[in-house]
């Protein structure tokens, strides 16, 4: 009888929950508990179910380790899996069932206990905290990958989506096991204090060996590249030249797009996603409630969405801006998307497609195929945006 294979699990139930609600990240009990107030609502475990999903051809061959709860065994199940729970993960669980919430400590102790079981791949969700707290538990004794949920992913031990992080680990512990090489993947994090005064601070805090496969996991995040400007300003131009009377445009983060609510006169929430109209701003660093609230109404109006690139990754939607989320695009129209970008910033991508992960499978589909990209004054490239399955 062959031996099955031990898969862990684990997952940070609240990472990225203060996403859409605006607040740039999710780490401590005060901003948990603040995106809880303001109606945030749990994406991680829908994240983990994605990508679980794109293991059910292995549930025979697999034994999947988890955690008690919502940090694991609820997502297995609801899979089809009939997990193992470690049971002094339930007895902590047990003991104190007035917690409100997990924490980075909980983390710490399932990858701890997964690393002495020797699994062959630890799976987690979460965000660069997250990521954190494996490395604090494990270091380089066990593969682990990534499913990404957080807010802000600098780290390079994530999958570029949910259902590609399930290809992934169904890759390493299936037929295609001994192709898959691993790597060690950098772990990066940033001050969440500096992050919502409007600074990036990031840094190493060490690698993590990860499954790897170029197509199916993303990099570490890169900064803007110095001396762009003049390109940075011939875009906004082109933006501003072209935006439609009365017609609200939702500006999503970054130094592309912020030169683009600067070449109105106007200041740009760097690291948030503002609204402007007729060349006034009409809200700053916005949620999505008050996106989905100015897009109401029994006449509501023409809107766009103005997004950019994540150097070096690709994503245009669910990577730090959450709150354009799938009811927004809905909202606004798939015609109405604009994408920024210079094109240093594309060629950081070495050919590798742009990336939707919005959490709704059907709307990234829709966002697949080409998008046009605004990459200069006068400037346009067709460049592929892809989807979960395909060759990317």
């Amino acid at each position: 009888m062959t031996l099955r294979k031990q898969l862990g699990l684990i997952v940070n139930p609240v990472a990225g929950i203060g996403g859409r609600v605006g607040l740039k990240g999710s780490d401590g009990r005060e901003i948990v508990a603040r995106a809880l107030a303001l109606g945030a609502v749990r994406e991680a475990p829908g994240r983990a179910r994605l990508a679980l999903a794109r293991l059910a051809s292995l549930r025979d061959a697999i034994e999947l380790v988890t955690c008690p709860g919502e940090m694991g065994a609820d997502e297995a199940r609801v899979c089809g899996f009939e997990p193992v729970v470690i049971d002094s993960l339930a007895q902590r669980a047990s003991a104190d069932p007035g917690a409100q919430e997990t924490t980075a400590e909980d983390t710490i102790a399932a990858a701890r206990a997964m690393a002495e079981m020797d699994v062959e791949l630890l799976l987690f969700a979460g965000g660069d905290g997250t990521a954190r707290n494996v490395l604090d538990a494990v270091g380089d004794r066990v593969p682990v990958l990534g499913i990404p949920a957080g807010v802000k992913i600098h780290s390079a031990v994530y999958a570029t989506t949910p259902a590609a992080a399930g290809d992934l680990a169904a890759h390493f512990l299936g037929a295609h096991a001994s192709a898959t090489r691993v790597r060690e993947c950098e772990v990066m994090d940033i001050d969440e204090e500096a992050f919502r005064a409007g600074r990036v601070s990031a840094d190493l805090y060490g690698y993590l060996r990860v499954p790897f496969e170029r197509a199916l996991l993303q990099s570490a995040k890169m900064g803007s590249v110095a001396g762009d400007a003049t390109t940075l300003a011939g875009i906004a131009a082109d933006v501003v030249n072209d935006m439609r009377s009365g017609a609200l445009y939702i500006v999503g983060p970054g130094t592309t797009t912020r030169a683009i609510v600067e070449r109105l006169g106007l200041a740009k929430t760097l690291l948030g996603v503002d609204v402007v109209c007729d060349g006034r701003l009409v809200a700053a660093d916005v949620t999505e409630r008050d996106l989905l609230d100015l897009l109401s109404g029994d006449a509501p109006p023409e809107a766009h969405i103005v997004v950019t690139v994540i150097g070096g990754q690709g994503h245009i939607f669910g990577r730090g801006n959450q709150q354009i989320s799938p009811a927004v695009i809905r909202a606004c129209g798939t015609a109405h998307i604009t994408v920024v970008a210079t094109q240093t910033k594309l060629l950081s991508l070495q050919g590798r497609p742009l990336l939707c992960d919005t959490g709704d499978p059907e709307l990234d589909e829709q966002l697949s195929g080409y998008a046009k990209v605004i990459t200069g004054p006068g400037e346009r490239t067709m460049y592929r945006v892809g989807r979960d399955g395909d060759e990317r």
